[in-house]
C-alpha cells in the first residue's frame, strides 16, 4: 500500500532537505547533434544553485559547454527529485569550493582541468508514488510554485 501524498509544502521542505543533504545526482546532458550523456555527479546545493565540478576533457563538461541545458536527478524510483535548469562554468568561491570538496569528498580545486558548473534551477519535480504525480512540480520557470 502506497502513502498519502504529501502536500506540496511538506514536498517541497523535503526536497530542499535532499537537496542539502544528498551527495550525488544523475547529470543529463546532450551534445549539440542531439547526443544524450548520462554520468553520475557530487554537487553542492548552494544559495538555490547546484555546483558540480567535473574534468573539462569529460563528455559532461563538453555539453555543458556547448549546451547548458541539464537535468539532475536525485533519488530513486519511489522518491525522486528531477532538476531541470541552465549551466554555467563559475569560479566558485572560496567558501564554496570547501564546503563543495567536504560535502563530495573530492577537492576539484587543486586540479587545472577540473571547472565547476553552477546549475540554475528552472524547473522542479518530485514526487513519491502516483498520488503525487498531479502536483509533483514544484518550480516552474525559476520560480517555486509553493
Amino acid at each position: 500500500m502506497t502513502e498519502a501524498a504529501r502536500p506540496p509544502a511538506v514536498r517541497k521542505q523535503d526536497t530542499l532537505d535532499r537537496l542539502e543533504k544528498d551527495v550525488d545526482a544523475w547529470v543529463s546532458t546532450a551534445a549539440l547533434d542531439g547526443t544524450p550523456y548520462l554520468m553520475p555527479l557530487s554537487f553542492l546545493w548552494t544559495d538555490g544553485t547546484l555546483l558540480l565540478s567535473t574534468s573539462r576533457t569529460n563528455p559532461t563538461a563538453r555539453n555543458l559547454s556547448a549546451n547548458p541545458r541539464v537535468q539532475l536527478t536525485l533519488g530513486e524510483v519511489r522518491d525522486v527529485i528531477h532538476v531541470t535548469g541552465t549551466a554555467e562554468v563559475v569560479d566558485a568561491t572560496d567558501a564554496e569550493g570547501a564546503a563543495f570538496a567536504a560535502k563530495a569528498g573530492f577537492d576539484p580545486r587543486p586540479l587545472p582541468n577540473y571547472p565547476f558548473f553552477r546549475v540554475t534551477p528552472t524547473r522542479i519535480q518530485a514526487w513519491r508514488e502516483v498520488e503525487e504525480l498531479k502536483d509533483r512540480v514544484l518550480m516552474k520557470g525559476g520560480r517555486w510554485l509553493v
